[in-house]
């Protein structure tokens, strides 16, 4: 990898290892796309990001559209992070768009622009110091209209960039297809990163793969990770490379046997 510029502000992603993948971090004002199949850990990746700020004196504003309020707290907790403390420091607001509670950080509907409005006001309450927003996921706003995922994820970083936050969204990719509900942020975002999934001799096994990232000489490798109780992701080893890395499709290779007159092996 080329050096990494030096006049680029960059925010710690909270997960060992992963800095050190992205040249030191996140660009600062970065919308990120964190996206694969449920049970890939991009929730567990969105609360360290989180943490990371917390951790280092800043506020944060959460919006949790497929958990409750209460759920994202317990499990930050798992892995040893104050989420429930923060809180009532008034130091992390966690937008609630799943219970549509009678308060002033729930979403009454899941609309893209109520979740707009709402994460001003938060912004607005915990002022200079809330550097870091998580969207988690944006899949949620457009589930009956799919075609609105670009102009929705367009509208999302137009009007929050003029507040002085990076931001993470996830993007949940369908197990039947391994394909998003929607293409839009993928497009939009400043950085990709995919989460993945495979058994592997009979063992769950869970992957990232930094794909994007603007203004940074990232790492081209996927690497497997692992969620532990206690201190939640971790980057475990690079992928080693394989033949089938680098062959051609199988439908492509029939072709070419075909016309150059070799049989099958």
């Amino acid at each position: 990898m080329s050096e990494p510029r030096s006049d680029v502000v960059r925010l710690s992603t909270g997960i060992r290892g992963l800095d050190g993948l992205l040249a030191g971090g996140i660009p600062e004002g970065f919308m990120v796309a964190l996206v694969g199949m449920p049970g890939t850990g991009k929730t567990v990746a969105c609360i360290h990001f989180a943490w990371a700020g917390l951790s280092a004196g800043e506020s944060a504003i959460y919006v949790t559209t497929e958990e409750s309020r209460e759920s994202v707290i317990r499990q930050a907790a798992q892995f040893g992070m104050g989420f429930d403390r923060a809180s009532r420091e008034g130091r992390l607001i966690i937008l609630d768009a799943l219970m549509r509670k009678d308060d002033e950080w729930s979403l009454k509907e899941v609309s893209v622009e109520e979740m707009l409005d709402r994460v001003i006001a938060a912004k607005r309450s915990l002022g200079r110091g809330a550097r870091r927003l998580v969207i988690d996921s944006m899949s949620a706003f457009w589930l009956s209209a799919p075609v609105k995922a670009r102009e929705d994820s367009y509208s999302v970083k137009r009007v929050l960039s003029k507040w002085g936050l990076t931001i993470y969204v996830t993007s949940q990719y369908a197990i039947t297809t391994g394909s998003a509900f929607g293409w839009g942020v993928e497009h939009v975002a400043d950085g990709i990163i995919h989460f993945r999934r495979a058994i592997s001799g009979g063992v769950l096994r869970r992957y990232l793969l930094v794909e994007k990232m603007r203004q940074t000489p990232h790492d081209l490798r996927a690497w497997e990770i692992e969620i532990r109780d206690g201190s939640g992701m971790e980057l475990v080893r690079p992928l080693a490379r394989r033949a089938e890395d680098d062959a051609l499709p199988g439908g492509v290779m029939r072709r070419i046997r075909e016309h150059s007159g070799d049989e099958e092996p």
